[in-house]
């Protein structure tokens, strides 16, 4: 028996019906057509289906898609300002974190929720973000220091 849930993803609210089995994840890329979270591990320990959820960090892959029923959602794909990507975006590139890019939505999505809540994050609070996601092809030391790049970057654009 399907069900039908709203959502309101990268600011449009949508609704998709649901059988009730389905992972935030399996909403996201199969209903939605949004493809940058990625499905890794499917049991939360490689982070790159990381998506926001109401301001908060989240595994997709995981999280029950009737339990985000009128949630906000932020998903890679609703940072970008039409060609010009965010900038933790930009900062990742920069410092050489990109590589295959498969884990990089993931840790751009905990990277934004973090620094959305709190912007002068401690470098102990950004390496718990880290932490939370696997990376195969990038060195992780290019990956920090595209989030502390990413910090700077944001600290200054507020203040313009």
């Amino acid at each position: 028996m399907s069900e039908k849930i709203t959502l309101t993803v990268n600011g449009t609210k949508r609704s998709v019906e649901i059988d009730g089995w389905e992972r935030l994840l399996d909403v996201l890329r199969d209903k939605l057509d949004l493809t940058g979270a990625k499905r890794g591990c499917d049991d939360v320990a490689c982070g790159a289906c990381t998506v926001v959820v109401n301001g908060e960090a989240k595994k997709s892959c995981s999280l029950p898609a009737k339990r985000c029923d009128g949630a906000e959602i932020v998903t890679i794909e609703g940072l970008a300002s039409g060609t010009e990507v965010h900038p933790i975006q930009q900062a990742l590139i920069e410092a050489g974190a990109v590589q295959c890019g498969y884990c990089t939505p993931g840790i751009v999505m905990s990277l934004y929720a973090l620094f959305t809540k709190n912007l002068n994050a401690s470098e102990d609070e950004i390496e718990d973000v880290l932490e939370g996601h696997l990376c195969r092809c990038t060195g992780y030391e290019a990956i920090w220091e595209g989030a502390l790049l990413a910090q700077k970057l944001l600290k200054k654009n507020k203040k313009k």
